[in-house]
């Protein structure tokens, strides 16, 4: 029996992708939402305009998400399937942290580039802020605690 040249690579890519696909993200509508979570995206999304809604699996857990923009600035709402807010992301200004979690954004960017940076809230408490670095065409991200220090892990 007599296999294409395209056989292999295309078992592999075939492979690739459905073992990616059970981890993405899928997009969703409002009303797909089920109703705690419904209820808690429409608190936390008050006087924002929505961006969408989305759904993804975090280990064996389903969480959702809103996406949102709020007094200009991206807001990113993650949310259980109990309702519960689980982590919030929110776009802050550089100019208005705190001077020594600049510097130690500034410092881990060295010479990047800081193009965005995000407050990360788990469980109501405030963990880290996240940078979006540019070096030469080079995107990387990285955080520092709500003291400024490096992070012994990523949040």
């Amino acid at each position: 029996m007599r296999t294409g040249k395209w056989a292999v690579p295309l078992l592999i890519l075939t492979c690739a992708i459905a073992s990616t696909g059970s981890t993405q993200e899928r997009r969703l509508k409002h009303s797909d939402l089920p109703p705690a979570v419904q209820k808690t995206a429409d608190q936390e999304s008050h006087g924002a305009t929505v961006r969408g809604y989305s759904s993804e699996k975090n280990g064996d857990q389903l969480e959702y998400e809103v996406a949102m923009r709020l007094h200009g600035h991206n807001r990113d709402v993650t949310i259980g399937a109990d309702g519960s807010v689980l982590e919030i992301e929110e776009e802050v200004a550089i100019d208005s942290l705190p001077a020594a979690v600049r510097a130690g954004l500034l410092q881990l960017a060295g010479s990047g580039k800081i193009t965005k940076v995000e407050a990360l809230t788990k469980r109501g408490a405030l963990v880290a802020y996240e940078a979006h670095v540019r070096t030469g065409t080079k995107r990387s991200e990285i955080q520092v605690g709500p003291d400024g220090k490096p992070l012994a892990h990523p949040e």
